[in-house]
């Protein structure tokens, strides 16, 4: 059982180092045997216990060594200025898997793979998604630079359109799939361009995504 009830709706935009696709949506191994990634989401309407978290938005910077699931992590939270002490506490303890039933949620899961978790950063988030055009800006001052866009048909220049539906998945329903590009600083510095991104519409709670 949880022990503070929680519930985010809202709008997510992540892209990682693997082809399009990628691999780990299917239980197969990262593309280049290793993970580095970037995400942002918006919370367009949710609380924790009696904490509102409308209009907030969240990130992270992540990368492990090898495949996810074989742990030695290491991740850097980013949290919305905006939030108060009790916002900035209620989405730390979602981001790092409290208050969620084991394996119920990707914020749960990818917590338990994390050897290192550096110091949250309290920072300006300008972050903008388009779900269904496959689009998104993402813009932390001094930390992570990302865009996301269409994936294009090599022939034609026409944007391709697939989705990847998880009727059992911790993350999402059903995402869109295009492609991104992220340049980040401090404890974990990345450079990704032109692989994997996925945008998706999320509604989570402590139990796991609702269907």
């Amino acid at each position: 059982m949880t022990s503070v009830r929680w519930m985010m709706k809202g709008r997510e935009f992540v892209h990682c180092n693997c082809a399009y696709g990628c691999p780990c949506q299917f239980n197969a191994l990262p593309t280049k045997g290793h993970c580095s990634a970037v995400g942002a989401f918006e919370i367009e309407e949710g609380f924790h216990g009696d904490t509102r978290l409308d209009g907030l938005r969240c990130g992270m910077i992540a990368a492990w060594p090898g495949a996810i699931h074989e742990g030695r992590g290491q991740v850097v939270p980013i949290i919305d200025i905006r939030a108060t002490a009790e916002q900035r506490g209620a989405l730390l303890r979602i981001m790092s898997g409290e208050d969620t039933e084991p394996g119920a949620t990707f914020f749960q899961v990818f917590a338990t793979t994390f050897e290192t978790m550096h110091d949250p950063v309290f920072a300006e988030i300008n972050f903008d998604v388009n779900v269904s055009a496959r689009t998104a800006s993402l813009n932390v001052p001094g930390w992570l630079v990302a865009r996301g866009e269409p994936i294009l048909n090599p022939v034609t220049g026409a944007s391709h359109q697939a989705r990847i539906n998880l009727p059992d998945g911790f993350e999402y329903d059903v995402c869109e799939v295009g492609r991104g590009w992220a340049d980040t600083s401090g404890p974990l510095t990345l450079s990704l361009a032109d692989s994997h991104a996925h945008f998706a519409t999320l509604h989570l709670t402590g139990s796991g995504v609702v269907h």
